[in-house]
């Protein structure tokens, strides 16, 4: 008797449940005394019905080929290095993709700024060289590396923001008093690199604090790590950089809610950011407008939201495929800042609404391979980080693309590995190449990459070569 339907096993829970907490660890999904499944190569399948109907398993429509289907794809997406390839083919392709629009958008920026076409899109990629070039190094550290790495990082990342503050020595572009003039045309933020030092400060401090048990008592939870976070804003918004200080305030929800943090507490962190940030939205004029501008469909009396407007005009033109690559009629003086804040707007325009979904695509893809690193290591530093950098990227691309498309206010922040800007994207490679590195040390994953070298298969061949079947001289 043939059975009627296809059985296949649970596959591992998600890593949000395995994620938050000193004590989450991973577990088997499998439960006591059930039969591991089978995979499609252990058994032969079945090439007809018993009563002479169509083949059974074969229909993409029928429930045994759906199940089947299902079945084969949870167990692609359970091997070991789902995470590691959804991390470095994710990167990869918002990066190169982010090349190829900062070339198209910035053409007309450089031209009326007097400049070579292509001098935007040369310093990305230089900056994009670069950026490789940490990420590989990222890749390759120990995690004591990285730990060493923290306290010395977060000391000269708050020296850099005062520094900026010092008449003669910091930039102000575009109203904000964030940058240092590196000679020539190259600037830097530090306050860029200053979300990559909470990252691997807040990890470390809470990897300590857990080693010791210490998590379970709220002022070891949120002291030093919240005093330390308050002064990096502090000196953030000193320079008027509000984009900036909400993606760190993320990133410090971030590491409180991997590390276990009650609910209270998060109240309490929030009612307390929640007032600074509309202290200082009151006191200035230039961020309440940008709250006026959510949902504008009108430039207003004074172009107030002539920026906010034009982003959806530039999504509106676009259509479902684009108009065509280079063929963006906003780029053309009309969208202010068209390859850093707004290039998601001029995606959409020339690339339509499927160029825009496989972009969000993408970094869903880094997002759920972060979290998934994050839940199934045994690394309490490394949980953390992975938590901390996802929550980075991830909090970032949501204000970016909100703000283009009228969501949410316009904060200033780039688009990450996507938008121009060296001082963004060097931090942000240096963190993807964290992922990579955690995502390497998954369960399985660094034995499946051995495996997959040339040099480990010929050995292996060799190996096999030299058995010789029983009876054979």
């Amino acid at each position: 008797m043939h059975a009627d339907h296809v059985h296949a096993t649970a596959g591992p829970p998600g890593a949000w449940t395995a994620l938050r907490g000193p004590s989450a660890r991973p577990r088997s999904a499998r439960p006591s005394g059930a039969a591991p499944a089978r995979g499609a190569a252990g058994r032969r399948p079945a090439t007809g019905s018993p009563r002479g109907g169509p083949p059974r398993g074969r229909l993409p429509g029928g429930p045994g080929g759906l199940r089947a289907l299902h079945a084969r794809a949870r167990r692609a997406w359970d091997r070991p290095l789902t995470a590691y390839y959804l991390v470095l083919g994710g990167s990869l392709l918002i990066t190169v993709l982010g090349l190829v629009m900062v070339y198209s958008a910035s053409q007309i920026k450089a031209l009326q700024s007097g400049l070579a076409p292509t001098y935007f899109f040369r310093k990305q990629l230089l900056a994009a060289a670069i950026g490789t070039v940490l990420l590989l190094v990222a890749a390759r550290l120990p995690v004591k590396v990285l730990r060493a790495l923290a306290y010395p990082l977060l000391a000269v990342s708050a020296f850099l923001l005062v520094l900026v503050q010092v008449p003669g020595i910091g930039e102000t572009i575009n109203g904000n008093t964030n940058w240092i003039s590196l000679g020539g045309p190259f600037q830097a933020q530090p306050s860029e690199f200053a979300k990559l030092a909470l990252v691997l400060w807040g990890a470390d401090l809470l990897a300590r604090k857990q080693q010791k048990k210490l998590l379970t008592q709220w002022k070891h939870l949120l002291v030093p790590l919240v005093p330390v976070t308050f002064v990096l804003l502090g000196l953030i918004m000193v320079g008027g950089d509000m984009g900036t200080t909400v993606v760190l305030t993320f990133v410090l929800f971030g590491l409180l809610w991997v590390a276990g943090a009650p609910t209270r507490l998060f109240a309490g962190v929030i009612g307390v950011t929640g007032a600074l940030a509309v202290l200082f939205i009151k006191t200035s004029a230039n961020r309440m407008s940008r709250l006026d501008c959510i949902g504008a469909t009108d430039p207003g009396a004074n172009d107030q939201c002539w920026q906010a407007v034009h982003g959806i005009y530039a999504l509106a033109n676009g259509g479902w495929f684009g108009a065509g690559l280079g063929a963006s009629v906003e780029k053309w003086g009309e969208l202010p800042e068209p390859h850093t804040d707004f290039i998601f707007a001029i995606t959409g325009e020339e690339l339509g609404l499927a160029g825009t979904l496989s972009v969000l695509a993408l970094f869903a893809a880094l997002g759920y391979a972060g979290i998934r690193v994050a839940g199934r290591t045994e690394d309490p530093f490394v949980r953390y980080a992975a938590g901390a950098v996802t929550t980075w990227i991830t909090a970032q691309a949501v204000v970016n693309i909100g703000a283009v498309l009228g969501l949410l206010p316009i904060a200033g922040v780039p688009l990450p590995l996507f938008s121009y800007g060296g001082s963004a994207l060097l931090p942000t490679m240096f963190a993807i190449g964290l992922l990579i590195a955690f995502a390497r040390d998954e369960p399985g994953a660094r034995a499946a990459l051995a495996m997959r070298q040339p040099g480990v298969r010929w050995k292996t061949m060799r190996r096999r070569v030299k058995k010789r079947p029983s009876g054979e001289r």
